[in-house]
């Protein structure tokens, strides 16, 4: 498998299973139907943690575009590659928010609230506050990337250190659902501009009934957010670990 192939599945499967705990929490007579918080900031947790087994070994498992630039930004990643990656992650988020939207097809119908079907594909500010949630993705995307980067740094990975037996993805995913629980609540903790992007362009272009609009306003902070703050967190991480 390529890694452009691996990121977009990687991505794909990312989405699938992180929008579709918001599917099963939000929309109208399904089993997890008000299931809460809790729910889907460990659903979005565990997301990560399959998409990253399912193709760290492939390609790295980035799965996110903040974390390829910050990755290139400190010369961990080769910037040849960045477009590709980010291509693919696109591509891979927006199919998954498709596989999302079939498979709660009857369910869409079934819900009036214009908003929790939006919030099943994308983020959006519980306070419209633009400099606070600006500020709020910059945080958890900062958070992010310099923890998958110490998580998976060469001094956590030597023999003997306990996380040299496969157990990094599920700490990334734990990584993200203390990111979910702690710095999630102002803006939904996009902390993934293809996360975001992608399937806001699904909600845009799929026949869902009375969906209402997609909220392009928006649409700018979890994209412009994370990028500044995988930035920072690379960038933090490299004067706390220096080549």
């Amino acid at each position: 498998m390529s890694p452009y192939l691996a990121e977009a599945l990687g991505t794909l499967i990312l989405v699938l299973l992180g929008d579709g705990v918001v599917a099963n929490v939000v929309l109208q007579k399904t089993k997890g139907n008000n299931a809460g918080w809790i729910v889907i900031t460990a659903g979005w947790g565990f997301a990560v943690a399959v998409a990253v087994y399912c193709t760290g070994a492939v390609s790295g498992a980035h799965l996110n575009p903040a974390v390829t630039l910050g990755m290139a930004s400190i010369g961990k990643f080769e910037w040849a590659l960045v477009p590709g990656y980010i291509s693919a992650q696109m591509a891979g988020a927006f199919l998954g928010a498709v596989l999302v939207w079939l498979a709660y097809l009857p369910h869409w119908r079934e819900t009036q609230d214009t908003g929790a079907k939006l919030a099943v594909f994308s983020t959006g500010p519980a306070i419209r506050h633009t400099v606070g949630n600006l500020i709020c993705e910059i945080l958890g995307t900062a958070v992010l990337v310099l923890g998958v980067l110490a998580i998976l740094s060469p001094d956590n990975l030597e023999p003997g250190s306990g996380f040299d037996t496969g157990f990094g993805p599920a700490l990334v995913g734990m990584l993200v659902w203390s990111i979910g629980l702690s710095l999630g609540g102002p803006t939904g903790y996009a902390i993934n501009p293809a996360r975001d992007l992608g399937p806001r362009l699904a909600h845009f272009l799929l026949p869902i009934p009375g969906k209402g609009g997609s909220d392009w306003g928006y649409a700018w902070i979890p994209v412009a957010g994370p990028v500044i703050g995988g930035l920072l967190g690379a960038f933090v991480y490299q004067s706390l670990w220096p080549a």
